[in-house]
């Protein structure tokens, strides 16, 4: 889905990446590497394999686009460091993009740790009009790209049939992502007549018709 905000160009993916293509810049919110190993150790049954998925679908959106740089809108990691953390520094070493963490809640390891590895870390970042955030916030002026939320939507059909699917929430100043990481779960938002709804299905992304 090709979508225009500022007169900038962004293509959103079902991954719930978005490709900037005027700066070449992969936009990616709340992966939460380690989170699979995190409930493993906890005795939660998921399958060792999950550990790959975001990795697969990092690769899949890299070998799409033709990016530049990689912004992670925080919660790259999940809590504390576990074995995906040697998984994700190969990962990093492999790639030539430059790659910008700005800081979620869940980001508790050292800044030293990305720092080792060369990731930039910030809290807020601002590139031209858009203000690049974790959290959903407001500043006059700027459009707010952010996570956080991990945004979806309920649809609901002619007889008491329902589909729940994550989606990019566009409001009028602001443009929430989806969580990109399995296992991360969904709040379900109720847009209003001035917000756009973004769905995402396996296949591709597709807009929502609110009335």
């Amino acid at each position: 889905m090709n979508i225009i905000i500022n007169n900038q160009n962004f293509i959103l993916h079902q991954s719930g990446a978005v490709f900037w293509e005027e700066k070449k810049i992969l936009l990616i919110s709340d992966v939460h590497f380690g989170k699979v190993t995190h409930f493993r150790k906890h005795g939660i049954g998921i399958p060792k394999d999950a550990i790959f998925e975001n990795f697969n679908r990092l690769k899949t959106v890299l070998e799409l686009f033709d990016s530049v740089t990689i912004v992670f809108l925080g919660d790259l990691f999940h809590s504390k460091i576990n074995k995906e953390w040697e998984l994700f520094t190969e990962w990093i070493k492999e790639h030539s993009q430059k790659v910008i963490l700005v800081e979620g809640n869940h980001d508790i390891i050292s800044k030293r740790n990305y720092e080792e590895v060369n990731i930039e870390i910030y809290n807020e970042l601002i590139i031209d009009d858009f203000l690049l955030t974790h959290h959903p916030t407001e500043k006059e002026g700027l459009l707010n790209f952010c996570g956080h939320i991990h945004p979806a939507i309920q649809l609901r059909g002619l007889g008491r049939q329902s589909l729940n699917l994550p989606c990019f929430f566009l409001k009028p100043n602001q443009l929430i992502f989806p969580a990109f990481g399995e296992f991360t779960g969904n709040s379900f938002l109720i847009p209003t007549e001035n917000d756009k709804v973004y769905a995402i299905t396996k296949e591709k992304v597709i807009e929502v018709a609110l009335n």
